[in-house]
């Protein structure tokens, strides 16, 4: 995979990117072998194609790439990566047509095009490159991009070789990168340290159940990242079927987006003290797996009802908030694919977070349009908080009913974050067709957009 800027000594075509209804325009300022090529070629500027120009010895004179209409590019997240992914092996340089408010979107889309999941078999991603334009700032682009191929790369392997054992590697090896702090508490620890409801959902799997926690940064705001590391989920005792089941090594999507996150803010070097904290477990099956009906005491002390072992995702980033909380932060967000609820109120292109915070919800909005990764805001409805509340326990963890469940859900791991500020995001972290620069399979999703809201919502 090649996913940074081409060196800009490199010898570079000139690109032209025109929308359909500039076409006629441009061509009228252009020598009429070059009309009559475009018009041979049935380079009509739409959405994806891709025309390279000859000169007379054979060579590229330069190269076209359709962008479309308003309405067409307003209905994909990178426009012109869909021209990049069709262009011939070669260097690039945008030489026209991108609008400035656009650029940089549209160089990450390209960037991305870049990324294949390469592990188990060839793939083949688009080998255009491009030469980063003037006032472009590459390195945070190139910072992004390699983040998001982490995230992609975790979700996209399987619980064969990503379980909780390989997800530790993984923040390991990202915080030695960038000379973090990784401390790892597994297996019965997790009793004797207070940490029973991740203890409890992992302890029937065969690679133990942990708490993974990465350290980086000593000035600034505290910073606390709570990714959901369920590696697969099989229901546990509520068994899922085999259709629901089929995507479950995506259920780490939570801690691989949060990785990401700290990915690049560590690149970045944002001043703030960033911590990671992710409950890594596999829900599985066997004679000593929880059972429904079970009452289970939190690290918090409050006790929670087990009406389906398949909710397991707010069991072990309840423990998990309830650390971070303590730690008294400036501000903790939480990531987790949580719920079927979330898909079914906002499909799997939006990111649905919940936050009190007013002015942070305004932030992320309006980041998410800027960084091409869109979120929408979800309330946490105080009137649901009885249906979280069975009477035998403090908390039930999967109401009856199946009305509002992200709501619900998001209700549930409030209950473990006291005085910090706190936001949590429901995601798929899934994309589940190929688009332009977002291959069919695993997704960062909100990372971008909280990148770019965090100085305003910490006042970095």
């Amino acid at each position: 995979m090649i996913l940074s800027f081409a060196s800009p000594s490199e010898p570079s075509v000139p690109l032209h990117v025109i929308s359909q209804p500039d076409l006629d325009n441009w061509l009228q300022d252009q020598p009429s072998h070059i009309a009559s090529w475009v018009e041979a070629n049935g380079f009509t500027g739409a959405m994806g194609q891709a025309l390279l120009i000859p000169q007379s010895d054979g060579a590229p004179e330069m190269a076209l790439a359709g962008y479309g209409n308003s309405s067409k590019r307003a209905r994909k997240r990178f426009p012109l990566a869909a021209a990049a992914e069709a262009l011939r092996k070669g260097t690039y340089h945008i030489a026209s047509g991108v609008p400035a408010d656009a650029i940089s979107n549209e160089c990450l889309g390209w960037l991305l095009t870049g990324y294949a999941f390469n592990r188990y078999t060839n793939q083949s991603p688009a080998k255009a490159r491009l030469v980063a334009p003037e006032g472009v700032d590459a390195v945070r682009i190139e910072a992004l991009v390699r983040a998001e191929a982490l995230t992609r790369d975790l979700v996209n392997t399987p619980a064969s070789d990503m379980g909780p054992d390989q997800l530790q590697a993984a923040a390991e090896d990202l915080a030695q990168e960038f000379g973090a702090s990784c401390l790892v508490i597994k297996g019965d620890d997790l009793l004797d340290q207070n940490f029973p409801l991740i203890h409890t959902v992992g302890r029937a799997a065969a690679q133990a159940p942990r708490l993974i926690e990465m350290t980086w940064g000593n000035t600034g705001p505290k910073l606390t990242l709570v990714g959901k590391g369920v590696c697969f989920d099989t229901g546990g005792l509520n068994l899922k079927p085999g259709n629901s089941m089929s995507l479950m090594k995506k259920d780490m999507g939570g801690a691989a987006n949060v990785l990401g996150l700290a990915r690049m803010i560590m690149a970045l070097k944002l001043p703030v003290q960033l911590r990671v904290l992710i409950p890594a477990v596999e829900n599985s099956v066997a004679g000593n797996a929880f059972r429904p009906g079970d009452i289970l005491t939190s690290r918090k002390g409050l006790t929670i009802e087990i009406n389906n072992t398949d909710a397991e995702g707010r069991l072990v980033l309840a423990d998990a908030l309830a650390l971070a909380d303590e730690g008294e932060p400036d501000l903790i967000i939480s990531m987790a694919t949580l719920t079927g609820a979330a898909r079914v109120a906002v499909g799997p292109d939006l990111a649905p977070f919940y936050t009190d915070d007013d002015g942070a919800a305004d932030a992320l909005a309006n980041s998410g349009r800027q960084s091409a990764d869109p979120v929408w805001r979800m309330p946490f409805h105080e009137p649901y908080e009885a249906m979280i509340e069975p009477g035998i326990a403090d908390l039930d963890n999967a109401p009856s009913g199946g009305f509002a469940g992200s709501i619900t859900a998001a209700l549930f791991l409030r209950r473990f974050v006291g005085d910090s500020r706190y936001m949590h995001f429901d995601i798929y972290s899934w994309q589940p067709s190929k688009a332009p620069g977002r291959s069919k399979g695993g997704l960062g999703q909100g990372p971008r957009a909280l990148l770019t809201a965090l100085p305003e919502i910490l006042n970095l």
